[in-house]
């Protein structure tokens, strides 16, 4: 294969993959906090897209409560305002959730089985909800949406041109911001240590005077705030496929934590990545296998290390 086919597959990759990273930290995040999966995830990772599309200006169909609603023009947002509001949205959606569909189940202690069929009885809910307000039409951000800057960059010799699309570039330098803060958060700040104790022992953290409840919140917060920004970037780049556009994102959410290694931040970035680039290789006459190809390599992976690349093994004593 030529250098620069290989290098272009390897920056498309690189670019999926950063915000499949994004978007499973925030399973991530949950279920280090938890021990569960929430499966309302990919739904809030739709909300944030059609936030986004609103913000900036964006009507929608004829089908719908509300069909043909748009903003007035004096509320538009550029695209770099309407994603960070659009995020904290979500993120407050994230929120609502955990009042909802967690705390209830978590004050009666109740089977966390019990607690993943709420989750997604809300992930229905919210899906079931968006294509009654306004369809189940595919909609699309303008052509300009990031201003004047150019579609594409081109570098390289003509014969061996190698095109990086703007949207790309946006999507890989955001996603890399953002994992930048988050890693230095957790780490190295009082509310990142907390939540980290919070995740080892939330009954000993408590015990110590951390307000377990708070973190929580937080924590569903900053993950709420992940799966907007997330569908806002992907949406950006293809379309926003319909209210059902985050369940696909969902499923591949869940393949990269477990990839990665279950409640493993720094597993989740590179489980993403991994995954990003497993796809991006597939040669195009057999995209319709993009999928297979990329969850077979998870299963090999799986298969060599069950914990995941990332993952610590578990030792049971008896």
């Amino acid at each position: 294969m030529d250098f620069s086919v290989v290098l272009q597959q390897f920056l498309n990759g690189l670019s999926i993959g950063s915000v499949y990273a994004i978007f499973a930290l925030g399973y991530t995040l949950v279920f280090s906090i938890l021990g569960i999966i929430n499966f309302a995830h990919g739904a809030v990772f739709t909300l944030g897209a059609y936030f986004t599309y609103v913000l900036c200006g964006g009507a929608f169909g004829f089908n719908g409560l509300m069909a043909n609603l748009s903003l007035p023009k004096e509320l538009h947002l550029p695209f770099f305002v309407a994603i960070v509001v659009s995020s904290l949205l979500t993120g407050a959606v994230s929120v609502l959730i955990e009042r909802i569909a967690f705390r209830p189940l978590r004050d009666r202690q109740a089977d966390p089985l019990l607690t993943l069929v709420s989750s997604l009885g809300v992930a229905l809910a919210i899906v079931n909800t968006i294509q009654y307000l306004v369809g189940a039409e595919s909609y699309s951000f303008p052509s300009n949406i990031y201003g004047n800057l150019p579609p594409a960059i081109n570098f390289g010799t003509v014969d061996k041109l190698i095109a990086i699309r703007t949207v790309q570039i946006v999507i890989f330098s955001v996603s890399a911001i953002i994992l930048s803060i988050l890693t230095y958060a957790i780490n190295f700040t009082k509310l990142g240590k907390a939540m980290k104790a919070v995740a080892e022992d939330a009954i000993t953290a408590s015990l110590l005077g951390i307000n377990t409840d708070f973190f929580i919140l937080l924590t569903f917060f900053v993950s709420g705030f992940l799966a907007g920004l997330a569908g806002t970037l992907v949406s950006s780049s293809v379309s926003i496929a319909g209210p059902y556009f985050g369940i696909g994102f969902g499923l591949k959410g869940l393949a990269v934590i477990v990839l990665g290694g279950l409640g493993n931040i720094p597993g989740a970035v590179v489980g993403g990545v991994v995954l990003g680039l497993a796809e991006s290789f597939v040669p195009s006459d057999q995209s319709a296998y993009k999928e297979a190809v990329a969850f077979a390599l998870i299963f090999i992976v799986l298969l060599i290390r069950p914990q995941g690349l990332l993952g610590k093994s578990f030792v049971q004593k008896v």
